[in-house]
């Protein structure tokens, strides 16, 4: 449901349009150096205001209510909250009855019987992620020295990042929204990460890259891309006794363990759903399709913030699985 992890366990909290959203993180050794100052940098990668980004505009000031002491983890949970200060609940109303297309609207209507907080979104909303990030860079203190490089690979089909931002002012210009694939690669991270069958690297990163709203694929190395190659081609020679590997068709994973190469992922964000564009959908009052025409502030690309999301989510999952290798070893 809305919790994860069996050593660094996370609960994630919250309403678009409520009195706020948070994250509570179980598992943190004490001692750890932490402070607001530490959440800032990747707080600031997942903030709107640039190209293709929404206008909701928000401080994202983090509050840690418990957990810290004196600067330092105190082994208590840590519960990680954000207010919400600019919220305009009345853009949402007609979608209870006039569902946007691709939305959680009727399926959250439908499951929750209508008890759901559509507002913005409710608990199905990106500004959820404010947490996810946050508890991210917790998991990077728990990780050490492994480095993360996040960047957006292919944007509407386009590859060049050069003509990146032609794509965005084409979608803001048409009310419309742009998709694409984000490429995580992680390194200086240890061997034998990963506890088969079901809870084997690509398991967990999949089941947590899945539960960021609108990602549709995940990829592991070269992915799909390897279906054309022969196995002659698609195996990585080990070339030394440290493992490291001539190729990384397999991504830095061999069953379900990291092997100590780059862990490589690939994860295709789909485009927002939520766009101005005037749009044919059912209208379950009027008991037919009728032309729905969204008001409210939206991403004309998602993808843009979801980086540091789909990179915080990597690195929850790693350290969890770098916490449950401890445990077992000891």
């Amino acid at each position: 449901m809305n919790h994860f992890g069996r050593i660094f366990q996370v609960n994630i909290f919250g309403e678009s349009h409520g009195s706020g959203v948070g994250i509570l993180i179980d598992g943190v050794k004490p001692g750890i150096s932490l402070s607001e100052e530490d959440f800032k940098a990747d707080l600031l990668r997942r903030k709107s205001g640039g190209l293709g980004t929404t206008p909701r505009i928000e401080p994202d000031e983090i509050i840690i209510e418990s957990g810290v002491f004196n600067g330092y983890t105190t082994g208590a949970p840590l519960l990680l909250r954000f207010l919400n200060t600019n919220t305009k609940s009345k853009d949402y109303s007609n979608l209870v009855t006039h569902p946007r297309p691709s939305h959680a609207d009727f399926t959250a209507n439908y499951k929750y019987d209508g008890f759901n907080d559509y507002r913005g979104g409710g608990h199905f909303s990106a500004r959820l992620t404010l947490g996810i990030v946050s508890a991210g860079v917790v998991a990077k203190k728990i990780l050490g020295d492994v480095c993360f490089e996040t960047k957006i690979i292919n944007l509407g089909g386009e590859t060049d990042n050069n003509k990146f931002k032609d794509i965005l002012n084409k979608c803001v210009d048409e009310k419309d929204s742009v998709g694409g694939i984000v490429e995580i690669k992680v390194n200086n991270l240890e061997k034998g990460l990963g506890e088969p069958y079901f809870d084997s690297v690509e398991s967990v990163l999949s089941h947590l890259l899945f539960s960021v709203g609108g990602v549709k694929g995940v990829e592991f190395g070269i992915g799909f891309d390897g279906a054309s190659l022969y196995g002659s081609q698609f195996n990585d020679m080990i070339i030394d006794k440290e493992g490291h590997t001539k190729t990384n068709n397999n991504g830095g994973i061999n069953g379900g363990i990291t092997n100590g190469n780059e862990l490589n992922i690939k994860v295709f964000v789909k485009p927002t759903p939520s766009i101005a564009k005037p749009q044919e959908t059912f209208n379950f009052k009027d008991s037919k399709v009728e032309t729905l025409e969204i008001e409210g502030r939206h991403d004309a690309a998602i993808i843009i913030r979801a980086c540091v999301v789909l990179e915080a989510m990597v690195a929850i999952g790693l350290a969890d699985l770098k916490l449950v290798n401890n445990s077992l070893k000891n």
